[in-house]
């Protein structure tokens, strides 16, 4: 698993550290894993590290600190190094002094934009191979300054993160004004939130270990190899019972094909059986001949686990559907139309003792809850699994799922090929396979969330490296490909 801790943790953590090294040694660990990967970029971008130049952003404190010592490093392996300085008086002076003896270039930076105009960003800038923002770190909070924000608008080059992108929250990941996009981040020490939750911003992550002793992780990520390990597949004495059967209750005449994808979602997850009860049963039938239909309930047969809502309306007669399943003794996944009905009658999960999962988007959460997640999404889905007892999957291209009393799972998707109508649908069916097998809700989520990215990546790589637009059927055809990708990855 990747763990991820947050800003007090990882402060915390230095602390006791720096009662067990010489001073400055922590720091000097961090510049030279953070100048290492800075020449590794020049030799594959510039195809050397002699003669290339590198412009340092430099912030106050200990992430500016550790910018100029890794610029440091660089200007003894070669490389021209000029830091820009957006706070003079309050440079690290170890790290300034450190750059100064080997050869580099201080020019402080303007006060005001007015002046950085007049000077002109570029001209301040020089014309590097590479920049590093060292901006802010763990401490910094809100926006860059304008100053900062205005040289980072005047890159041109890729950018190398010293421990985060400036202007990126450490904890949420959240953004609030302008902020670095960074091509590659190099963080120090430990994994941090905002690494998983604003991903795009981060571009590739580095971890340079500095000997940091940490707690058990509170933001955990499932590793691929973890997901193929535990994915169910059939053993020597299985039969289509054993394996767990899946019930799904999805679809309408509005949304017959909700039913379709949910239940192809749950067929392509395991070996097992997949029962369907509803009144999408004809065209369900048509598409996935191997399901055994029914049109209600009662009559659909026994079964492990039931997914109730995608596409199944919002009427009488579709809540009465969801309270008879949630009133079963089974693990139950609720999604679409059935969180609307939870919404306005949460009595219907909130006694339930069996394991639920809600799979929530922004929009269904905030009907959910009465408010959207905001900036602080991991403490709301956090929020929302304890209030209510159950497990949450709240959907993103960082999807998080959180149950009661237990560390939350993260799941970055690596793009958002996801994103389009009917795929949750399918990653609905997914969790309630796995659950039908057994698995615990919370990885069964996750595991569902890990698969359902890589199917969706898979088919937009189909036909192109480049990547290409989907739809959910597709991504669901690409499902099992996907469970094989991670599966031969765990053998490995």
């Amino acid at each position: 698993m990747l763990d991820y801790y947050t800003a007090d943790e990882v402060r915390a953590a230095e602390a006791e550290l720096f009662t067990r090294v010489p001073a400055g040694m922590p720091m000097h660990r961090a510049a030279f894993g953070l100048a290492d990967v800075v020449a590794r970029e020049l030799r594959e971008r510039t195809g050397g590290v002699v003669g290339r130049t590198v412009t340092l952003l430099v912030g106050s404190g200990d992430n500016g600190g550790d910018a100029l010592w890794a610029g440091s490093f660089l200007r003894r392996r070669g490389v021209a190094v000029r830091a820009v300085l957006l706070a003079p008086e309050r440079a690290h002076v170890a790290g300034l002094a450190a750059l100064r003896r080997a050869g580099g270039r201080i020019c402080p930076a303007p006060a005001t934009v007015a002046e950085l105009v007049v000077q002109g960003a570029e001209a301040l800038l020089g014309a590097p191979d590479l920049v590093v923002d060292g901006i802010v770190g763990i401490s910094g909070r809100g926006p860059l300054r304008p100053v900062a924000a205005e040289l980072v608008a005047g890159v041109r080059c890729p950018i190398i993160a010293a421990d985060l992108p400036s202007g990126v929250d450490p904890d949420t990941g959240a953004v609030s004004g302008p902020a670095v996009r960074a091509d590659v981040t190099v963080t120090f020490g430990a994994l941090k939130p905002v690494h998983a939750l604003a991903a795009p911003l981060c571009g590739r992550i580095e971890l340079v270990p500095i000997g940091l002793r940490l707690p058990d992780a509170n933001l955990i990520a499932l590793e691929p190899r973890t997901v193929g390990a535990g994915w169910p597949v059939p053993g020597p004495f299985d039969d289509k019972y054993t394996q767990g059967v899946t019930g799904v209750c999805a679809g309408s005449a509005t949304y017959p094909g909700a039913a379709v994808l949910c239940t192809g979602g749950a067929i392509a997850a395991t070996s097992g059986l997949v029962r369907y009860a509803g009144t999408g049963a004809a065209q369900v039938l048509a598409h996935l001949p191997e399901v055994v239909a029914a049109e209600t309930i009662s009559s659909a047969g026994r079964v492990q686990s039931w997914v109730c809502g995608p596409g199944a309306g919002t009427d009488a007669a579709a809540r009465d559907r969801l309270a008879e399943i949630l009133a079963t003794d089974l693990p139950v996944v609720v999604d679409a139309d059935g969180l609307t009905l939870l919404a306005t009658e949460p009595g219907l999960v909130t006694g339930r003792t069996a394991p639920t999962v809600l799979t929530p988007h922004a929009g269904e959460f905030a009907r959910l809850t009465g408010s959207e997640p905001g900036p602080d999404r991991v403490a709301a889905v956090r929020k929302l699994a304890e209030s209510w007892q159950v497990t949450v999957l709240l959907k993103g291209r960082a999807t998080l799922i959180a149950s009661p009393g237990r560390p939350v799972l993260v799941n970055e998707a690596g793009g958002s090929w996801a994103a389009t109508a009917g795929s949750g649908d399918v990653l609905s069916g997914i969790i309630a396979a796995l659950l039908a097998g057994g698995r615990d809700p919370a990885w069964a989520a996750a595991a569902a969330a890990r698969v359902h990215a890589l199917a969706a990546n898979l088919a937009a790589h189909s036909s192109t490296t480049a990547g290409a637009p989907i739809s959910a059927s597709p991504l669901l055809s690409h499902v099992r490909e996907a469970i094989g990708t991670l599966r031969e990855l765990a053998a490995r």
